[in-house]
């Protein structure tokens, strides 16, 4: 038996790899021995020829056969015809785990049994030691080395067993920040999960990268660093903030519908403050008036890494009043889990209630009315998924969110209305909804890009109220139209937006959104929707200006230029 030294297959790779570089422009490649092929080909130039007969060198090694012996029958100027003998073919006999841990074999996911009478590939190792190699670097120890100990030849075959020199352990360092920025690194530290004592992970430092790239209200100044001193890694982040903090206030003039020839002046008012004293907690208010007697608060707060673990909370409360007509409330309370760097899942719980406005005239009636007092207590699930190159401002990636919840909904009995009116109907019944969306930014050119989004949403329940339903339509659905113009208790629509970017964060764009609504509480049947316009967004030194011209047409909006609708607003940004 005689030792091995060094891998046979490298030798091969290294030295017997053909060399054939003329301009030749036909090949037939004969393949004799164990396998029998016999193939032409014509290319344009040697490159390629050179690159063909590579590639047929490799198909050989993978497949065990290590010293293909070549002839040259015919050789030309513009042709060239090669037979290959494939030689012998060599098998591992075996190859042993030797000191590498079995609980390391175990995580890379390898079975040892495929090196046991199966042919020698020098692929199969290379990506062993990388598997191995990098299971050791997410363990603490970066700086691991394997080679194959003991290598024999045993007839056509091979043993040996894997030696891993481990090196050093190395462990993390504090988190250096080298930018501009009020992040705390110890909230950056926990959220990144990269801990002072802790066992060194690349992996952790990749994923910390692209998180960062996922927090809105920071930017990079500059390129990451690592470096290792004393056994311990120091990882410095050159981060900024960026100024996403919002006061956000929009006029809108909208044809008045109960008074003729006169506008609607509404309004909307929305402030936003992101990563309170650097430990990325985040607030929001939201106000609106929509029409003349309707309109919607909306409050919500995040706190991240609630109390040192890896869970966040937030909450939501929001109100919406329509009209004279019903009053609701929605209370929303959230925790959720960053399981990687791109996907996020949260538990919910949730209260919703409705109540009735106005029953005066209500008391002879013979039906229900369409909104109702009711209380919907559920529980759902959320997933978010981000492949967006800036999260704050994107101009490629995607987007993808997927909610559903589950619960029990009681409908009460309003004293302003017949008792009568009640009898027969199941007053708590279970009720779920589903909702879903997309986004999609396509990078065309530094000038251009492509904006789409399809959302869809359904809620089921044998007794839906037309305060139960979805509110679509307005500037964040289906342009064109009055904010919460639909009702829908089943809804799909599609935003396409080209944009034209004159400057970094400024553009001009077209837009056509089209839709599908569907309203069985008040048998409207289907409604089809189309809306068209253009706009623009232009950044200035401390915010962003926009302005949005939009027609529409639905079952109950002609497209006309008396019905278009006209937003325009300045975000401040500090």
């Amino acid at each position: 038996m005689k030792r091995i030294l060094i891998f046979l297959f490298l030798l091969f790779c290294t030295f017997s790899s053909p060399g054939y570089s003329q301009g030749g422009k036909w090949l037939r490649w004969e393949l004799v021995g164990a396998l029998s092929v016999q193939e032409d080909q014509v290319f344009r130039d040697s490159v390629s020829l050179s690159n063909f007969i590579k590639g047929k060198y490799q198909e050989l090694y993978s497949l065990g056969y290590l010293a293909p012996q070549e002839s040259k029958v015919k050789s030309t100027v513009d042709s060239l015809w090669l037979r290959v003998n494939t030689g012998d073919r060599f098998e591992w006999v075996t190859l042993r785990q030797g000191n590498v841990d079995p609980v390391l074999l175990v995580k890379t996911g390898v079975d040892m049994k495929r090196f046991s009478g199966k042919p020698f590939d020098y692929r199969q190792v290379s990506r062993l030691f990388e598997s191995l190699l990098k299971e050791s670097e997410n363990r603490g120890y970066p700086f691991a080395a394997i080679k194959i100990d003991s290598m024999e030849r045993i007839g056509k075959g091979f043993s040996g067993a894997l030696a891993l020199d481990s090196g050093p352990r190395i462990t993390f360092d504090t988190l250096k920040i080298t930018g501009d920025t009020k992040s705390k690194p110890e909230f950056l530290s926990r959220f990144l999960q990269i801990v002072p004592g802790q066992a060194f992970s690349q992996r952790k430092i990749d994923d910390g990268i692209r998180q960062i790239r996922g927090l809105p209200y920071l930017k990079w100044s500059g390129e990451p660093e690592l470096s290792f001193q004393n056994e311990e890694a120091t990882l410095y982040l050159p981060i900024s903030d960026r100024k996403i903090n919002s006061i956000d206030g929009i006029i809108g003039f909208l044809p008045n519908e109960n008074e003729g020839g006169k506008l609607l002046v509404t309004g909307q008012f929305d402030i936003a403050l992101y990563n309170i004293a650097g430990t990325g907690r985040n607030y929001e208010l939201h106000w609106q008036r929509f029409n003349q007697l309707s309109q919607t608060l909306k409050i919500s707060g995040f706190e991240p890494l609630l109390l040192g673990s890896n869970i966040d909370a937030s909450f939501s409360f929001s109100l919406l009043k329509e009209d004279t007509t019903f009053l609701n409330r929605d209370f929303r309370l959230n925790f959720g889990y960053r399981f990687n760097s791109d996907g996020y899942f949260s538990f919910f719980t949730r209260r919703q209630a409705g109540d009735l406005l106005a029953v005066f005239g209500l008391q002879e009636s013979s039906e229900l009315p369409e909104a109702g007092d009711f209380r919907f207590n559920n529980y759902g699930l959320n997933y978010r998924h981000i492949w967006l190159d800036d999260v704050f401002f994107p101009r490629r990636g995607a987007l993808a969110q997927l909610e559903f919840a589950i619960g029990n909904k009681n409908i009460l009995q309003n004293t302003g209305l017949p008792p009568e009116l009640y009898e027969g109907i199941v007053l708590k019944t279970l009720q779920y909804y589903m909702e879903a969306k997309i986004e999609k930014h396509f990078y065309l050119s530094p000038r251009w890009g492509i904006f789409t989004r399809l959302a869809g949403g359904t809620v089921e329940n044998k007794n839906l109220l037309l305060n139960d339903l979805y509110r679509i339509g307005g500037l964040q659905s289906i342009r064109g139209f009055n904010e919460n113009f639909f009702f829908a208790d089943k809804y799909l629509y599609l935003n396409f937006e080209p944009r034209f970017y004159f400057d970094t964060y400024s553009y001009f764009m077209i837009f056509a959104d089209m839709g599908r609504l569907e309203n069985s509480v008040q048998n409207f049947g289907t409604d089809n929707t189309f809306s068209a316009g253009m706009g623009f967004s232009l950044e200035t030194g401390n915010g962003v200006f926009n302005f949005i011209y939009g027609l529409g047409s639905s079952n109950d909006q002609e497209f006309s230029l008396n019905l278009s609708k006209i937003h325009f607003g300045y975000t401040s940004r500090f």
